[in-house]
């Protein structure tokens, strides 16, 4: 095999489009920090304990692990970065109150999660510690929504459902975790016949209330269904109300919902959003609340957050133009060095063209040069 072939769902990324992704980066974490969220960089590499502490087994499966030839300890590279950031919470920032913290960087994946999508993802993300009410749920969605208008996304559907309808109809039920696994995938694939056979022994109340959320998908219309199929349990309820709030807080967003929608099941606690946009074969954007991610660093704290691929969203939104350049001669020439490195202490990005490489183009639009005249050094259009 030739060396520079790479691996499988990896790939290199060339100036264009890291030029792209890069200015969405900037973008995205000024929009966080206009909220008042602050960057942590976490590791690459965790020992694996710390990493999968917590997390379902869907992401120990896409964490690739190795030994620690210092330690001889079993170590990861992250497959997503929320866990990390919730022991910078419990352990390292220790606050007492709300923290808000964002952060982005690369996550290495052992499968693809799609046909044609990477295995080391640039994972962006923001996440809300310490407030147990909607109003954080609310600010985290806003922000997800915030963060694709800076990104120039066109009118993003917003998927919305919670977690604690499915865990609130199964409270009262004993079932082993190979039946629970399978009444969780029949009500993700929607498969009604697969639901009943599963829950036939169970009680009537229940049945029916699985049964009905596999066809409780689709507009604010469903709430008011739901409200009328589902159990009058206070957890449902209180679900549901949570739905309803979140809803009248996008009222120019194309919202459904779907509420036998399972994925991330073992992870979130409550509210749980997906953002799409047009061009996208999946989500752009899944977050919402997951109160337990702290509970094994010893701080069970309150938590909601979203995080999304860069390089998924890149693919999906329009090029940006290039950005402006100065075109300047190479020479052995204090003044003109001089003139350059003015123009750069300014912020212009000045493009040197060497010798015998006139006719050449890059990433930049060199739409004026640096010519001399009259013994000086002036910026002038360019013909």
């Amino acid at each position: 095999m030739s060396a520079w072939v790479l691996p499988d769902h990896i790939a290199d990324v060339l100036p264009s489009e890291a030029r792209h992704i890069e200015e969405l980066r900037r973008d995205l974490l000024d929009t966080a920090r206009s909220y008042g969220y602050e960057l942590v960089m976490p590791p690459l590499l965790e020992h694996l304990e710390s990493l999968l502490t917590g997390a379902g087994s869907a992401l120990d499966l896409q964490t690739f692990k190795l030994v620690d030839q210092l330690s001889g300890r079993m170590m990861g590279l992250r497959a997503d970065s929320t866990p990390q950031v919730a022991r910078i919470d419990a352990h390292l920032l220790n606050r007492a109150g709300v923290t808000r913290l964002c952060y982005c960087g690369p996550v290495l994946h052992t499968r693809a999660s799609a046909p044609h999508a990477t295995r080391e993802p640039l994972q962006l993300g923001a996440e809300i510690y310490g407030h147990s009410g909607l109003e954080a749920d609310i600010e985290i969605l806003t922000l997800a929504v915030d963060c694709l208008k800076a990104a120039k996304v066109q009118a993003p559907g917003i998927d919305l459902a919670d977690a604690r309808l499915v865990k609130a109809l199964l409270a009262e039920v004993t079932l082993n975790a190979a039946r629970l696994a399978d009444v969780h995938a029949a009500l993700a694939a929607k498969d009604s016949a697969e639901l009943r056979a599963l829950t036939r022994d169970l009680p009537q109340p229940v049945q029916q209330g699985l049964l009905a959320l596999v066809q409780l998908y689709g507009d604010e219309r469903v709430l008011v269904e739901a409200e009328k199929v589902l159990p009058s349990l206070p957890e449902v309820q209180e679900a549901l109300q949570s739905l309803r709030q979140l809803a009248q807080h996008l009222p120019a967003a194309k919202l459904s919902f779907d509420l036998a929608d399972l994925r991330g099941y073992a992870y979130y606690t409550g509210v749980r959003f997906a953002m799409y946009a047009p061009g996208a074969s999946d989500a752009l954007v899944r977050g919402g609340r997951y109160d337990e991610v702290g509970a094994i660093f010893g701080r069970n704290r309150p938590a909601a957050g979203f995080s999304l691929d860069l390089k998924a969203l890149v693919a999906v939104v329009a090029p940006r133009a290039l950005q402006a350049a100065v075109r300047a001669p190479w020479r052995d020439d204090a003044s003109l060095n001089a003139a350059i490195a003015a123009l750069r202490a300014r912020g212009e990005i000045v493009v040197c063209v060497l010798p015998g490489h006139e006719s050449e183009v890059d990433e930049f639009h060199c739409d004026r040069e640096l010519v001399e005249a009259g013994g000086h050094w002036i910026v002038q259009a360019k013909h």
